[in-house]
């Protein structure tokens, strides 16, 4: 087990991490936005930009609300469930706050804006929230996994126009969806297989943990897209039926977006819970490796030769002569 001070120094590094990456993509977010002079083209930026968003929220909210308590928890102090909760909750409130901040202020009289914000802050309320769960372990390893997955696709991305050839894509629009189609596919897969071996590698000297529970570590940040994903279809379903308004071309690109960000989110939970799984599998011992427990040795009853039987023979032959 980490010592204290070794478990709050990485809590904080994982909360700088996930701040940062909050950061950056409200900044983002804020300058796509400001960035356009068609109010039409500022609701479709704002539909595109609040996916990524939001999982970053969720991401931010967990990471602060385990830095929070790890800072509350130093020297041995106990912390009960309940306070665990309402201090990591209370953590994803004001970071989902400050972030809601970043993008209502854009215009403080549109609605559009209020619902962006909104939905921010309930991703990183709910990140909070999820730091006051118990094996606190897990929720680290799953925010470092989800912060590796992210980098994934920004690399991905960075790279996509170079490699979606190898993928066939060529001259013909067909050739070219169907080249996006599987370099979706490659990108989940690869961001899976970056969630279950992180997972792994951070939880694998927790020898309480079963693997089951590594599955589900595994499985974590493909869990947090998919959550992120109801966020954005619920609490911003407002901001994507107004951006869908603009022109049938938006409607039918906000409707592939969507279930292109579903079907990633699905592959990577299950390509990182059975990455996790087959990782923590490769180290069990088989039974045919484990060494049988040595026998008790048997030893032998010592053979004791039959005593005399002198005195029945006597008996016998006397009652042969009385006869």
């Amino acid at each position: 087990m980490p010592s204290p001070s070794r478990g709050i120094l990485s809590a904080l590094s994982l909360a700088f991490t996930g701040l940062l990456w909050a950061a950056g993509m409200l900044w983002s977010a804020r300058v796509s936005i400001t960035g356009q002079t068609d109010a039409e083209i500022e609701v479709t930026s704002t539909a595109y930009a609040m996916p990524g968003t939001v999982s970053a929220m969720l991401v931010a909210g967990a990471a602060v609300g385990l830095a929070v308590l790890a800072l509350v928890s130093r020297r041995g102090r106990e912390v009960g469930t309940t306070v665990r909760f309402v201090i990591s909750t209370g953590s994803g409130v004001i970071i989902g706050g400050l972030g809601a901040l970043a993008i209502i202020t854009i215009n403080t009289e549109g609605w559009i804006y209020a619902v962006t914000g909104g939905t921010i802050a309930a991703a990183a309320t709910i990140g909070g929230a999820l730091a006051g769960l118990p094996r606190q372990r897990i929720t680290a390893a799953v925010s470092w996994a989800a912060i590796a997955v992210f980098l994934v696709g920004m690399v991905l991305a960075f790279l996509q126009d170079d490699l979606l050839p190898v993928f066939g894509a060529g001259s013909s629009s067909a050739s070219q969806a169907n080249a996006a189609s599987y370099w979706g596919y490659a990108q989940g897969i690869l961001g899976g297989l970056a969630a279950g071996l992180i997972t792994y590698r951070l939880l694998r000297k927790d020898k309480g943990l079963r693997w089951p529970l590594f599955g589900l570590a595994g499985a974590g940040p493909g869990l947090l897209l998919v959550l992120g994903e109801i966020l954005v279809r619920t609490a911003g379903a407002r901001v994507f039926d107004l951006a869908g308004r603009v022109s049938v071309l938006d409607s039918t690109i906000q409707t592939m977006l969507s279930g292109t960000r579903l079907n990633n989110a699905l592959m990577v939970l299950f390509v990182g819970a059975f990455t996790a799984i087959v990782a923590v599998g490769r180290t069990l011992s088989s039974p045919a490796d484990v060494e049988p427990a040595p026998k008790p040795s048997r030893r032998a009853a010592p053979v004791t030769a039959p005593a005399s039987s002198t005195t029945d023979a006597d008996q016998i032959e006397e009652a042969a002569r009385a006869e």
